[in-house]
């Protein structure tokens, strides 16, 4: 297979063997006749979180796991000081993952604040970072920035607009999702508040394993309203009159963790681990350049920039509106060519697995097609 989907779905050398050898490690430990499921279990997410901090250079305690990358800012938001949001605008560009958008919508009336949504320019297919700064003002009580978006590859000026939202004075949040695992990302160099995304795309690990970061200074001030039993220092406090939360990022926890997307996560984060990083991001955007040479032949638009400083891992196209995407998508699919489709947009993703012969088919592939 042509594989170009890691925008969606990562893989590596082994994923299938790995993947198995660690659920039925699961499977031998959950079905044992003893009381030490929860140990194991608790040991893994552990090891997860510890992956994790260590792949964003994050203070030990600054770090959790969530379900998804919607679930971790609905927990960010419930727990913020009131007076960040209330009254305030809430700024975000109109391509951010539109889960977040959805959620956002939703509770604005909620949390007392106005959602203003950064449009794309007519014609363009991303919101530009100067569009963000222009739009940024004091009044700002927070910003979500999409670090790489997911219809266009666009990689944000992170270092400016992070710089100014600190001028502002404005909590800001980062979603990391389209990036992490293939460009090198630091809380400690990119001094956000907040940074949320999946453990999918390059880190290729599975659904259901995202993470939450947030400042050490801003988790004193945060008390999330989803709290269950795993936000307090010691889950086992069984006084239902004395609830205290945790001093750490674990008070974003709540009722029992749903840890089996982390133990299936394990194998890619340590093989993810071991890898030189430099390396991966380096056949990904030589691949990437190729693509983008396949796209002019063909003459589909480019709908992600060309400089490769301004791209994230992907290349999207977009198709003549007469022209079928879903089709052609599952045409290719039919040649082992793997992609996907959002609207007329074409996008290809090239990872570890994928090979310029995989390029070159896809060139042939195209050239019969359309």
């Amino acid at each position: 297979m042509a594989y170009f989907y890691y925008h969606s779905i990562g893989q590596y050398p082994g994923k299938e063997a790995a993947l198995s050898e660690a659920l039925q490690e699961f499977a031998g430990y959950w079905s044992a006749e003893t009381n030490t499921q929860w140990q194991h279990l608790m040991q893994a997410r552990g090891e997860y979180v510890s992956l994790w901090s260590n792949l964003i250079e994050a203070p030990e305690g600054s770090l959790t796991a969530s379900e998804n990358v919607t679930q971790a800012l609905h927990s960010v938001l419930g727990a913020l000081p009131p007076e960040i949001l209330r009254g305030k605008r809430l700024l975000v560009a109109a391509d951010c993952f539109p889960s977040l958008h959805f959620l956002l919508a939703g509770l604005a009336d909620k949390f007392g604040f106005t959602l203003d949504t950064v449009p794309i320019r007519q014609g363009e297919t991303w919101v530009r970072s100067e569009d963000m700064l222009g739009a940024w003002g004091k009044d700002v009580g927070l910003a979500l920035l999409t670090w790489i978006t997911s219809t266009s590859s666009y990689r944000c000026d992170l270092d400016a607009l992070v710089a100014h939202g600190r001028e502002m004075g404005s909590v800001i949040g980062v979603d990391i999702t389209q990036g992490a695992g293939l460009l090198p990302f630091s809380v400690q160099k990119t001094p956000c508040d907040f940074a949320v995304s999946t453990s999918l795309k390059w880190l290729c690990g599975p659904p259901g394993a995202g993470m939450l970061y947030m400042r050490p200074e801003l988790i004193e001030r945060a008390e999330p309203e989803l709290r269950g039993w795993f936000s307090q220092p010691d889950p086992f406090n069984w006084d239902i009159t004395r609830f205290s939360y945790a001093p750490d990022a674990r008070r974003f926890d709540h009722g029992t963790p749903a840890a089996l997307p982390n133990v299936a996560a394990l194998p890619a984060l340590r093989w993810h681990s071991e890898q030189e990083h430099g390396a991966l991001a380096q056949h990904t955007y030589a691949l990437s350049d190729d693509l983008i040479g396949v796209m002019d032949r063909h003459d589909l638009s480019l709908a992600s920039p060309r400089a490769a400083k301004e791209r994230g891992g992907s290349v999207m196209a977009t198709l003549r509106p007469d022209r079928d995407a879903g089709a052609l998508v599952a045409s290719l699919l039919e040649r082992g060519i793997v992609c996907d489709n959002r609207s007329q947009v074409l996008r290809f993703s090239p990872g570890i697995i994928t090979t310029r012969e995989d390029v070159e088919a896809l060139d042939a592939a195209l050239g019969e097609l359309l």
